[in-house]
């Protein structure tokens, strides 16, 4: 469900990766709300979209697909003034048996993609309005702060992307874009079964968020407004978490245990 709008985005337009299902498309329908053109996109179009939402057919691990995706984007909106890095993710492997091609598509989809997407969009937002370029938001993962295990190159390519962020910020400050990184925590999607477990497995995995849930894409989505905003004129490099707290340590439930 779309929270009624607290920013006002008329006139701007953004692009959404993996804008199509999940906490990417409740970040999408929220800065609709807000009044901003908005493109997402996909290898395959979906069954449906909200309102005022444009679809894109791009991979955006390939970075031709990508180049080609931000300037038509901004061909068809007349500018381009924030991008939204948020498809990511991965399966669950062991590390020792994750194969060069799985490594590799990880990364790309969850590092390199963001990248390419960030290069295209800089020809677009370099140097405008009076100084004021725009924004970039990537969506990185505490398993980019934290060992990872099951999900090794995952974990590395959002310690990247984390990096990444504040690499760009420091290049192109000049330019006048900003680029910040959301660093999310235990989230409900629709996939939060294959994820968590069943429901007594979720309340369990919730209990142990110090504020008592899992986020949910209105959670992200608030982050990434605010960020996109003026309200956060002078922000950017920043990696912003978005966790209820944090994790708790596992060592404080063994002490206890004993």
């Amino acid at each position: 469900m779309v929270s009624a709008a607290s920013f006002d985005f008329a006139g701007a337009s953004a692009i959404v990766t993996g804008g199509t299902r999940g906490i990417g498309r409740v970040v999408a329908a929220r800065f609709a709300a807000c009044g901003a053109q908005v493109a997402v996109c996909g290898r395959n179009r979906p069954d449906d979209l909200p309102d005022g939402i444009r679809f894109h057919a791009a991979d955006v691990r390939d970075p031709d697909a990508a180049s080609a995706f931000v300037d038509a984007v901004a061909a068809d909106f007349g500018r381009l003034d924030i991008v939204i890095n948020n498809a990511g993710g991965s399966p669950e492997v062991a590390a020792e048996s994750a194969s060069p091609r799985f490594s590799e598509a990880i990364v790309k989809l969850n590092l390199l993609a963001p990248l390419y997407m960030s290069q295209a969009a800089h020809r677009h937002m370099a140097h405008r309005h009076a100084g004021q370029g725009g924004n970039i938001v990537n969506i990185a993962s505490l398993s980019g702060t934290r060992p990872s295990p099951g999900t090794a190159a995952y974990g590395a390519a959002k310690a990247g992307l984390i990096n990444l962020t504040r690499t760009l910020a420091q290049e192109w400050g000049a330019d006048g874009i900003r680029v910040n990184a959301i660093v999310a925590g235990l989230l409900a999607t629709e996939t939060t079964e294959v994820t968590y477990g069943d429901d007594a497995a979720q309340a369990r995995v919730a209990a142990s968020v110090p504020l008592g849930r899992l986020g949910n894409g209105d959670d992200i989505a608030a982050a990434a407004l605010w960020l996109a905003s003026d309200d956060a004129a002078w922000v950017s490099g920043a990696a912003l978490n978005v966790d209820g707290g944090g994790e708790r340590p596992p060592f404080l439930d063994l002490v206890k245990g004993n």
